[in-house]
């Protein structure tokens, strides 16, 4: 999620949040106290439109941007034709909705000829971009063999001081409102543009990216058919930097969940799959079991097959725990990894990108083996 400027950052935040200093804690994770020279721009909304409308560009391969144009659910001139890169490339794009904007890279497969291939969702963790979060868990090689395309949006500077997605704001934990309308956005906007299959739409993260993605699953159900949580955070047990903070450190300071359980307010029935090394000191590793437990899988029916927990070991890598809980027809709802001796990484990652563990188990081939079990209903 973050390297080590980061957390020399946070390091000093809980000293001034321990010190009574919230408002100097906040404007330090915040990004509010400059590192270079000055003030950031604001991100500007796009007036009108909602989430199933907006505008977007097409940067070619050569560079040059495509004129921008309007779309719609219901239009048939689709933002991402026309002088796009050819297929088996990484393309890149802007979408706006009456929200704000996010510029976004989408990867099609080499194989695409307008069939309606799934989409995975893949959202980068705090100082990455696109181009590093596809680096570093190889998504798009895997999208070329198993045929899927792969959408990264790319959260900027402008909207958080390190790139973070916005988990811990409570302006972007709902629907239809914030981060989550834009990336809901986003994704219906390029499933109509390449006639995609809305029934197999999947969603990822790291760390912030975790976080927002357990987000979309709460808020969004109706789109997600299952979501991939690595080193990630539970929705909606913090409103604010001081909270977020706390919750990450493990919840045991005095704005720990306030007291609560985050099971108690929220509760998803998207399948889920969940990494997280038991040696992160960066997101706590309790935070696996609170996002675990905002899943409807630990609530199961009557009839349910029991959790299985198998412990195995990567090859020349990690050993691991996985916990799987099955629904009454014994097809695999949530899955639970701890990755034993495993920091702040993505497992089994590329070095190519940063935050990565290439020791395994490999997170990318998991995440797409537990999604193809899963579509949403007709």
């Amino acid at each position: 999620m973050i390297g080590a400027t980061m957390n020399k950052r946070m390091e000093e935040a809980t000293r001034l949040t321990r010190a009574g200093k919230l408002h100097e804690a906040m404007a330090l994770l915040q990004g509010a106290i400059p590192e270079s020279n000055g003030e950031e721009a604001p991100v500007k909304p796009y007036q009108g439109g909602n989430i199933f409308e907006g505008t977007c560009e097409v940067v070619d391969e050569d560079g040059t941007v495509s004129k921008s144009r309007p779309t719609s659910r219901a239009s048939s001139s689709a933002c991402g034709h026309g002088r796009k890169a050819s297929a088996g490339a990484f393309t890149a794009g802007r979408f706006s909705n009456h929200v704000g904007s996010r510029d976004y890279k989408l990867y099609i497969p080499s194989g695409y000829k307008g069939q309606a291939l799934p989409l995975v969702v893949m959202l980068h963790g705090c100082t990455q971009n696109p181009d590093d979060f596809a680096a570093g868990t190889s998504m798009n090689q895997l999208a070329d063999t198993q045929q899927f395309c792969v959408l990264y949006p790319a959260q900027p500077i402008s909207a958080n001081h390190s790139k973070c997605w916005n988990w811990f704001k409570a302006e972007d934990q709902q629907r239809e409102g914030g981060e989550p309308s834009i990336l809901a956005g986003m994704a219906r906007h390029v499933i109509d543009t390449h006639g995609l299959d809305a029934s197999r739409v999947y969603v990822a993260g790291l760390s912030a990216g975790a976080a927002m993605a357990t987000t979309l699953a709460m808020t969004y159900p109706d789109l997600f058919a299952a979501v991939g949580v690595h080193s990630g955070l539970p929705h909606g047990v913090a409103k604010s930097l001081p909270d977020a903070l706390s919750v990450m450190q493990g919840g045991t300071g005095p704005l720990g969940n306030r007291g609560k359980k985050p099971e108690a307010e929220w509760a998803s029935d998207v399948p889920a799959i969940i990494f997280h090394g038991d040696r992160d000191t960066t997101v706590h590793p309790n935070n696996a079991d609170r996002v675990a437990a905002q899943y409807g899988a630990l609530r199961p029916a009557e009839g349910a097959y029991k959790p299985t927990v198998e412990k195995g070991k990567a090859a020349n890598g990690h050993a691991y725990t996985r916990t799987t809980h099955y629904d009454s027809a014994g097809k695999p709802r949530l899955e639970q990894w701890k990755i034993h001796g495993a920091g702040h990484a993505w497992s089994g990652g590329s070095v190519e990108g940063s935050y990565t563990d290439p020791k395994g188990p490999n997170a990318t081939q998991e995440m797409l083996r537990f999604f193809v079990q899963h579509q949403q209903p007709s």
